[in-house]
């Protein structure tokens, strides 16, 4: 089990199976140095956590678990990529979608969500720039989706 493992079993969690594509895409790609995820959804055993929009049918904290979830699954992307998730040098950019209501504007809480997991997971190399956008909808209708950029070492 890799240190980050460690950390994430540490807060009960374990790095699932990366979740199956919805469409025609693959989960990760590595070039280089790097590990580019697809946009990542709250998918837990093949089952969307929620359905809806932040601000209307799903509250900001169940958002923010959605936020969690997702990073999680994008951890499972990168793991698809790489021998050990310790291999992880940097995240060097996350970017969390969020469906949500028009008067809606606590995206970057929700985000937090993955923030706060990429930390814990990684420590240090957890620290990493972030976008947090509304939009109107996502795929599936699901609530959050995140993506993420890792340098591996």
């Amino acid at each position: 089990m890799s240190a980050v493992e460690g950390r994430l079993a540490g807060l009960d969690l374990v790095v699932p199976t990366v979740p199956a594509p919805v469409a025609a895409y693959v989960p990760a790609v590595r070039t280089g140095s790097y590990v580019f995820t697809s946009g990542q959804l709250p998918l837990r055993d093949g089952q969307l956590l929620l359905t809806g929009k932040v601000g209307g049918e799903v509250s900001a904290e169940e958002a923010y678990d959605c936020a969690r979830q997702c990073a999680l699954n994008a951890i499972a992307a990168v793991k698809s990529q790489v021998d050990d998730l310790d291999q992880v040098v940097r995240v060097v950019k996350a970017t969390v979608f969020v469906a949500s209501t028009p008067d809606f504007t606590g995206q970057p809480a929700v985000a937090n969500g993955a923030s706060e997991l990429f930390a814990a997971a990684f420590g240090d190399a957890g620290q990493h720039a972030r976008s947090a956008v509304g939009v109107p909808v996502l795929p599936l209708d699901a609530p959050v989706e995140v993506e993420l950029i890792v340098e591996i070492g």
